[in-house]
């Protein structure tokens, strides 16, 4: 039967929601991503001038702002999926960038919004938060709010053990990014003895950390492998003898220092017993939200979720792909 007179056809819209997709993904690689038309043209195996119209459709269409307005179908439904699988209170899947796999740009610009929709309430309010690249990324991204009624608390120290500080600490630039108070936490990732780590958190600083933690809104965290040469290695915060202590009991990931293996359980080793951070949720008892995204992420992320250690994911539409084609998430 024919369309009547100023409808539109299924195929007609099929192909116009299509085109948006495309302009959407274009806009992103260009004005995120930071790609030039020619290298989106041969990343989208599209032509230079194709590539120009598609932008210049986002923006006449108002798809690109801060960030993008219109979701691209395979993340929307990446991220309803993993989001109802596992039970989340949301989750954010940002495009990919095809020319650099592992990129974390896009998933910081995601956390910052969800960080600014947070803060920018007037009613006081705790945000706890990890380290890491990507949330310092993430922190860069926000606009600067005056919200001195607030309070960001960091959830694990940001020294090595030989003192040198971490050029990723967030919760000190949170709190110049939005003028609120400031807690961070006295003592390195990972003490050199049992003893030490008790020592440290019997002061009265980490029971002020433990008494604002109880009463966050939110807590917003990272999350790395357990490998050689991983990011918690590299920067300083545990040592080879560390890493592979922690290999040989199993473990894949990391989330505030605490070494998790690949059912999500924190191990009960050595090296999780020196480890300064406070203790992980299980589950989450407030809002928790994991950043990251990247190849070397897929492992921890999938036993994260195994163990119900977020409630919240924001990651890339490569990575949650690896998540939805993996088998057996579901216990």
């Amino acid at each position: 039967m024919p369309s009547s007179p100023g409808s539109s056809s299924p195929s007609t819209d099929r192909q116009t929601d299509k085109r948006r997709d495309d302009a959407a993904r274009a806009a992103w690689l260009y004005f995120i991503g930071g790609r030039t038309q020619d290298e989106i043209a041969t990343q989208l195996d599209l032509s230079r001038q194709a590539v120009q119209r598609l932008v210049a459709l986002a923006v006449s269409e108002k798809l690109i702002k801060f960030r993008l307005d219109h979701p691209i179908a395979s993340c929307t439904e990446l991220a309803a999926s993993l989001a109802e699988r596992h039970g989340l209170a949301f989750c954010d899947v940002t495009p990919s960038d095809p020319a650099a796999p592992g990129s974390t740009s896009g998933i910081a610009v995601a956390a910052a919004v969800r960080l600014q929709r947070l803060l920018a309430s007037k009613a006081p309010m705790i945000v706890c938060v990890g380290t890491g690249r990507t949330l310092r990324a993430a922190v860069e991204e926000l606009d600067t709010l005056d919200r001195p009624q607030h309070k960001v608390v960091s959830l694990v120290g940001a020294m090595a053990a030989g003192g040198q500080a971490s050029p990723y600490d967030v919760v000190m630039r949170l709190g110049d990014k939005v003028a609120a108070q400031r807690y961070p936490m006295p003592a390195p990732v990972l003490t050199e003895t049992v003893a030490d780590r008790e020592a440290l958190q019997s002061q009265r600083a980490f029971t002020v950390l433990r008494e604002l933690r109880d009463q966050a809104r939110a807590s917003f965290v990272g999350i790395s492998e357990i490998g050689w040469q991983a990011p918690i290695q590299s920067d300083g915060f545990m040592t080879d003898s560390d890493i592979s202590a922690l290999i040989e009991a199993g473990a894949v990931g990391e989330i505030t220092g605490w070494a998790f293996d690949a059912e999500g359980r924190p191990l009960d080793s050595p090296v999780n017993r020196r480890v300064a951070s406070l203790p992980l949720e299980i589950p989450p008892q407030r809002l928790t939200v994991v950043v990251g995204g990247g190849p070397q992420k897929v492992a921890p992320l999938k036993a994260a979720l195994r163990g119900k250690l977020m409630s919240a994911l924001i990651t890339d539409e490569a990575t949650a792909k690896a998540l939805v084609d993996q088998p057996g998430d579901i216990r």
